[in-house]
Formats: C-alpha cells, sequence, structure tokens
C-alpha cells in the first residue's frame, strides 16, 4: 500500500524520513493532489540505471532496424571469439 502523506507533514520531516525505504517511498500530497515522491538513494540510483538501460537498449533496436541484425558469428567475429 502506497505512503501518501500531506506536504505539511514534513513540519515533522524526521518522521516522514523514517518512512522511507528501499521500495517504498513516501507520496506527498498538496491540496489532494499528487505533487512530490520521496524516496530512498539506492531505490533512485537503481531507477536512474534502469532508465539509462532502456534507453541504450532502444538505440540498439533503432540502430538494429536501420542497418539491420547481426548474425551471431558476425556478433563472435566482432567480439574476437
Amino acid at each position: 500500500m502506497p505512503n501518501i502523506k500531506p506536504v505539511s507533514d514534513l513540519r515533522n520531516y524526521n518522521e516522514v524520513l523514517n518512512d522511507i525505504a528501499v521500495g517504498e517511498p513516501v507520496f506527498l500530497t498538496k491540496n489532494g493532489r499528487g505533487r512530490y515522491a520521496i524516496l530512498d538513494i539506492k531505490e533512485y540510483e537503481k531507477l536512474h540505471a534502469e532508465i539509462k538501460l532502456l534507453s541504450e537498449l532502444e538505440k540498439g533496436e533503432h540502430s538494429a532496424k536501420e542497418k539491420g541484425w547481426l548474425s551471431l558469428s558476425e556478433v563472435e567475429k566482432e567480439l574476437g571469439l
């Protein structure tokens, strides 16, 4: 279940920070609407790495569509295997 708190709870920020765990961010609302998310730095780094990986995979797929796919033997040759 998501941990949702009003932004005014930041007055007691230590309490809010204690509720944050890896995989369990705290979502802050302003005027009853979702506005901010506070997450553990490890979770942030994981999300950032996933986004970077997906971006690289997208580049590879785009390149493959433009230039064609390599066969297994061509990949082995490129890697010197």
